[in-house]
């Protein structure tokens, strides 16, 4: 996961730069093509060129159409431009890799970027309709933790559960409940809890629609190399290592349980502080 998070630091960190570049200069190019377009105008008006070679011209480069159309194109350009440098934002606040020590950090930013991250993974599919994430963040105050770790933790739950909604949408029981309006559903709420102790806790709560885990095994769920999974679908460590940077590295507690619909209900508790962990090496 570290060289995961250095990767993913250095790509966002190569793409920042020529995105950032593109984007402050397309209000440049906005501007100075409308000084262009006024200029042809303006000449049009006081230097008349014969009727017949302007109308000539106006037809083969479909001036007017350019004209109108040229600034959509740049406002085009200034949203898709905005949305990488959003995405690379994202990246670079996921892996957090100049935060390897504890500090104290908004979970809502690091759960954002995380479902950012996986956008592509929600959208609809040709045998499953969009799965829609709800976040329901209550107010919570800062957590003091390891925000690179964390992360992690939210991306494989999130991944776990958009997962088993793909499973559930493609398995030949569901397929019959897909056409009567069967959509994957996951959310993410917050909320400050008593932790037993003197400080504030913190728990994050991720649930889904999904099939759930069947009851004989949910002592295994946080086994090294369990996994659920098919073959090659699943290397049965990301809930492992989940577990133990929730409760070694966070003195926290990560929990599961089915949720109200019938699938998996992930928990983590963590307290808002982590005094006694500072001299613990990220």
């Amino acid at each position: 996961m570290s060289s995961l998070g250095e990767m993913v630091a250095g790509v966002a960190h190569e793409i920042n730069n020529p995105v950032t570049f593109i984007h402050g200069n397309i209000d440049c190019l906005g501007e100075y093509s409308q000084n262009l377009i006024r200029i042809v105008e303006f000449y049009e008006r006081h230097y008349q060129l014969p009727q017949q070679e302007t109308a000539r011209l106006h037809e083969e480069f479909e001036f007017d159409f350019v004209c109108e159309d040229l600034p959509k194109v740049l406002l085009s350009m200034k949203v898709g431009s905005a949305r990488i440098r959003q995405i690379v934002s994202s990246l670079r606040n996921f892996s957090r890799l100049d935060e390897a020590d504890l500090k104290s950090v908004d979970l809502h930013d690091g759960i954002n970027n995380t479902v950012m991250i996986l956008g592509h993974r929600l959208k609809a599919q040709p045998d499953r309709a969009e799965i829609k994430i709800a976040c329901e963040y209550g107010n919570i105050p800062p957590v003091e933790c390891f925000a690179g770790p964390l992360n992690q933790v939210f991306m494989n739950i999130l991944s776990n559960a958009i997962d088993a909604l793909d499973e559930k949408a493609r398995t030949e029981e569901s397929l019959e409940s897909t056409q009567a309006g069967f959509r994957g559903r996951i959310v993410v709420r917050t909320e400050t809890i008593a932790g037993g102790d003197e400080r504030d806790w913190v728990r994050v709560s991720i649930s889904d629609n999904g099939p759930g885990v069947p009851a004989e095994i949910y002592d295994r769920i946080f086994e090294p190399f369990f996994t659920t999974k098919g073959v090659g679908k699943g290397t049965g460590l990301g809930m492992s290592i989940s577990y133990k940077i929730v409760t070694e590295r966070h003195q926290g507690r990560l929990e599961y349980a089915t949720s109200a619909e019938g699938g998996a209900l992930f928990t983590i508790d963590i307290p808002a502080t982590q005094a006694a962990l500072t001299g613990v090496a990220a």
